[in-house]
């Protein structure tokens, strides 16, 4: 076969070009030229800016790609993580929630019982605290049952008191629990006496955790509102200066010759629920004042 022979152009690839071959030194050289004088005086900086400017868009649509993959790769993968983070923070939330409310449960039950125990420092007798199991739910009934009974030392007709003041007494001991009556029930009444002139008097109850009757007080008595009601003593069950109530409500009748007296506990009876209880002696009192001072529990 004979040799094929190489066309016009493919031989023209292997002819040297002395000149061509001298274009592309002066090229190299000036471009070798060019980049040391900008490498030591920066005086193609104007140039690089254009260049820059010209080249951006290139660069812009080269990334184009790559960017919107990774930006539907984080949106994407960010809204599932998002939920999922919310969706944790929402339980978290309920759980601290939770806890929150068992704080302030324990905060106030602290202050409670803080309250309690400084009035025990500041009580010259020795006491008992209990706390409350049940209420009598009966409006004209106020009996609330107590966990503690014979077996801690409780007897009947002892003193029930909380922070503030006096409560009522108990009136029935059962080996591990106690009733106490309390000074609201209208079958209870309490020896008083008005703490600013000692006018002395009875506190009864009727039947209203807000409400005290002072019954027997002449018209003409100096009774104001505001005047504080503490224990007299009397009838050797309740210690004397104990608080309470203060005075709410007097209404003078002309045709009566007892003033209408109204007053209100200081201790909150239908909301306590730790309680006191007096370990007192009682008080040597003439049986006679003793029996006229105060009303037998049921």
């Amino acid at each position: 076969m004979a040799a094929l022979k190489p066309s016009k152009r493919v031989r023209h690839l292997f002819i040297v070009n002395p000149t061509a071959t001298l274009q592309l030194g002066l090229w190299v050289a000036l471009s070798m030229v060019v980049m040391t004088v900008d490498h030591r005086y920066h005086t193609l900086g104007g140039v690089h800016d254009v260049l820059s400017t010209v080249i951006y868009p290139l660069h812009y649509l080269t990334r184009l790609p790559t960017d919107a993959r990774n930006w539907a790769n984080e949106n994407l993968a960010g809204r599932t993580t998002l939920l999922e983070e919310n969706a944790r923070l929402r339980e978290s939330q309920v759980f601290f929630n939770a806890q929150l409310q068992k704080l302030t449960t324990l905060e106030a039950e602290n202050r409670r019982l803080r309250s309690l125990l400084e009035s025990a420092v500041n009580a010259p007798e020795r006491v008992l605290i209990a706390e409350l199991l049940a209420v009598d739910f009966d409006p004209y009934r106020h009996h609330i049952l107590l966990n503690r009974g014979r077996q801690h030392g409780i007897t009947v007709g002892q003193p029930v008191i909380d922070q503030h003041g006096i409560i009522g007494q108990i009136i029935r001991a059962d080996p591990f629990t106690a009733t106490a009556i309390l000074i609201t029930d209208p079958n209870h009444a309490l020896p008083i006496q008005i703490n600013r002139t000692g006018a002395r008097t009875l506190a009864r109850g009727t039947g209203n955790f807000q409400e005290l009757e002072l019954p027997h007080i002449p018209n003409n008595e100096d009774v104001k509102i505001g005047d504080l009601l503490v224990t007299s003593g009397l009838g050797g069950r309740f210690p004397p200066g104990y608080p309470v109530g203060t005075i709410s409500k007097v209404e003078f009748d002309p045709g009566s010759p007892f003033a209408r007296i109204i007053a209100r506990p200081v201790a909150q009876l239908d909301r306590i629920r730790e309680v006191m209880l007096l370990e007192n002696e009682p008080i040597a009192t003439p049986p006679a004042v003793a029996g006229t001072a105060t009303t037998p529990p049921p």
